[in-house]
């Protein structure tokens, strides 16, 4: 049975510095071109998140060029586990290179879906206002981000999104993460990808459904 859905809502997200990691550098960060979907579902979900709804991303416009920063950090390896004993980040820290995007500035497009999970008084309109409302004043959950949680993001309404860089360029962008899925009969989630290109700027971005039918019919 097909949930119903919203309007669709134009927003801008900027910030001086971004990282998109592609997945298959194991060692160094470096970030894709353009922001993810699933970066840009993380930002409005930082908006408004409630088990009731769940967003999808349908363009993720670039309105300013592509540029780069490269720049070396300490990181430590192991991740916080609060069943370890006391780690000492000094003992176990190593230092990354990160190739990263700079000055960037995004137009999203983005809807969302009603779930199972809403209850009796849950309904499109409601959240539609809700979000509206929080975005307009600038109320967040949490401080959403570009890709690493060190790179803050500004978000804001947008009325009409700006013209996007490049017009009539089409630009492969190759295969971009796009979110996990659940593996049938498995509580372990396996990545997902779709064959991403920036064409006269914009980013379009395919549903889950079509996302899963381009994998089963392979290259």
């Amino acid at each position: 049975m097909r949930m119903e859905t919203s309007g669709r809502f134009t927003l801008r997200v900027r910030g001086p510095y971004a990282c998109f990691t592609r997945p298959e550098m194991k060692v160094e960060r470096v970030s894709y071109e353009v922001m993810t979907p699933s970066a840009a579902r993380g930002v409005v979900d930082a908006i408004l998140w409630k088990p009731a709804i769940k967003w999808r991303v349908h363009e993720i416009h670039v309105l300013a060029p592509i540029r780069w920063a490269s720049f070396r950090r300490n990181e430590v390896n192991s991740r916080a586990n609060p069943r370890a004993e006391v780690l000492v980040a000094d003992e176990d820290r190593t230092q990354r290179s990160t190739v990263a995007l700079r000055d960037v500035d995004y137009g999203l497009v983005v809807s969302f879906e009603m779930t199972p999970q809403a209850g009796p008084g849950d309904n499109v309109k409601k959240f539609e206002d809700i979000f509206q409302r929080r975005l307009a004043r600038g109320q967040q959950a949490h401080q959403p981000y570009l890709g690493c949680r060190e790179f803050a993001a500004e978000v804001m309404p947008l009325e009409v999104i700006p013209p996007a860089i490049d017009p009539g360029v089409t630009r492969p962008l190759g295969w971009m993460f796009f979110d996990y899925d659940y593996v049938d009969g498995a509580p372990k989630q396996r990545p997902m990808f779709f064959d991403a290109r920036l064409a006269d700027g914009v980013v379009i971005v395919p549903s889950r459904e079509e996302v899963r039918r381009a994998e089963d019919r392979g290259p």
